[in-house]
């Protein structure tokens, strides 16, 4: 028996109707979907930690969603693990006919250009016309904004040179703080301007090689960092957070900047 078959029979085991688990039973896609999710950034954690053996626990975790919901599938007969393995071999395939077909593609912008055009031709077999049509709207704001632009780009509706991307962005502020500046604020469209500064600022980031959803994790993560030591400096002085000025938070951290420089 391989593992994988060991796995499968684990989940049939747990979803069987009369001595299965009780809270396995009771599961339906909609209620596995948000675990789902929460693996996927635990994966993502323990690699952005470069903690091997936890990745190796977190990558079993993200398998067994797959393996719970092809079983949910083959339970209401729409399809089953065998039929998701070949699906997605299937897709690798097709979108590499360099390695497993005739197509020479020498680099990579030549495989991606190659790969968008499998999809496209992919969207059209399923009658979705618009190159947005198969974004998951489930995604992370930040990311989904990034593949919106990326496939409006793949079509030559983008910027070429940085320039307008850098003025766009310096226009939203404007807007943002022109509606922020009324005497009665409509806050509809006040959000509306942010929003489209955060879809300008990751146009930016777009064209500058980056994405804008692994800066921002980052920069969450520099500011986590940074605070946790501005707390420790707080509490050297024998004082709460609530108990300090702004003032005296703010030469913490200046404090802790200027040690990460020196460093």
């Amino acid at each position: 028996m391989t593992e994988i078959e060991r796995l499968l029979g684990i989940m049939r085991r747990l979803r069987d109707p009369q001595s299965g688990c009780p809270w396995d039973k009771e599961q339906t896609f909609s209620s596995i979907a948000p675990y789902t999710l929460e693996e996927t950034y635990e994966v993502l954690d323990a690699i952005a930690r470069e903690d091997f053996d936890d990745l190796r626990g977190e990558l079993g975790d993200l398998l067994f969603q797959v393996v719970f919901y092809a079983q949910m599938a083959q339970e209401a007969g729409h399809f089953d693990f065998t039929s998701v393995c070949a699906a997605i071999s299937d897709k690798l395939e097709r979108r590499h006919p360099h390695i497993f077909g005739d197509a020479t593609l020498n680099d990579s912008e030549a495989v991606l250009a190659n790969w968008e055009k499998t999809k496209r031709e992919e969207r059209a077999e399923k009658e979705q016309f618009s190159v947005l049509d198969d974004i998951p709207h489930s995604l992370p704001a930040l990311m989904r904004a990034h593949k919106i632009q990326k496939r409006c780009s793949a079509v030559g509706f983008d910027w070429t040179t940085l320039g307008p991307v850098l003025e766009k962005v310096h226009e939203e502020i404007d807007e943002v703080m022109h509606e922020a500046s009324q005497a009665v604020v409509d806050e509809d469209k006040l959000e509306e301007e942010v929003g489209d500064l955060l879809f300008a600022t990751v146009n930016l980031s777009r064209h500058l090689g980056k994405k804008a959803e692994t800066a921002l994790q980052k920069a969450n993560l520099k500011f986590e960092r940074r605070f946790r030591q501005v707390e420790a400096i707080i509490r050297q002085q024998g004082l709460t957070l609530e108990q300090a000025t702004l003032e005296q938070m703010e030469r913490a951290w200046q404090q802790v900047k200027c040690q990460e420089i020196d460093i």
